[in-house]
């Protein structure tokens, strides 16, 4: 498999207070990726952090901030985060069904690597086009809980969604968010994902650092059987 594993703590499990020292601290501890969670209270019901926090906490880290933007107009969020250094946009496919070619081209002028995101009722079928088009997206995000709230329990039946994703594209770096921990990481690794995104079962524990190793040599270690 063509594809590297990236563990992304999700940073809306971090203190916001202290954001810069929770970003060093989890890259310090192996971090591949931060998870900045971007929600409008439309999209999702709950309301967090905008282009001004992404630029401010781009100030004290070089880190490749993976952006899941769960908003109702995300074109509208491209040029903003473009500006305040993203590295990622994650959009939600259910909100961009009339201009995902636009979205995508839009995100790589700014010099952002496109990704698409399903809820769990989505069917995966629908980011097809948008993974086979002359200018794809990079990524596909599978959601194993709803969008909106952290620790939410994982949902193993989306893992059908990844099997058939990894079986589709070898090479295409999958995502999952929601729920990811020591005791689902297994399922996720061995049905194909590689980017883990993981909030209070990393931020939660004891010793952070082992945890990220883990889920790191979980993927690895699936990688390695197919």
């Amino acid at each position: 498999m063509g594809v590297t594993p990236k563990i992304a703590p999700s940073m809306l499990s971090s203190d916001f207070a202290n954001l810069a020292s929770e970003a060093k601290r989890m890259l310090d501890f192996g971090a591949d990726w931060l998870h900045m969670d971007i929600m409008d209270g439309h999209f999702v019901p709950n309301l967090t952090i905008g282009a001004p926090v992404i630029e401010s906490l781009r100030k004290h880290t070089k880190a490749f901030l993976d952006c899941h933007l769960m908003v109702t107009n995300p074109i509208d969020y491209v040029e903003p985060l473009g500006k305040a250094g993203a590295s990622g946009f994650t959009f939600h496919v259910e909100v961009s069904k009339e201009n995902w070619q636009e979205l995508i081209q839009k995100i790589k002028s700014k010099a952002m690597r496109p990704g698409v995101a399903l809820k769990p009722g989505t069917l995966i079928e629908e980011v097809y086009p948008l993974v086979d088009s002359e200018n794809p997206v990079e990524m596909v995000l599978v959601m194993t809980v709803e969008p909106g709230f952290g620790g939410q329990k994982f949902m193993p039946q989306m893992m059908d969604k990844v099997r058939v994703l990894r079986k589709k594209y070898p090479s295409l770096d999958i995502e999952v968010d929601g729920g990811l921990g020591p005791s689902t990481i297994e399922m996720a690794a061995s049905a194909g994902a590689n980017c883990i995104v993981a909030g209070s079962s990393i931020f939660g524990a004891a010793e952070p650092g082992t945890v990220i190793s883990h889920m790191r040599n979980c993927v690895l270690e699936n990688q390695e059987k197919c």
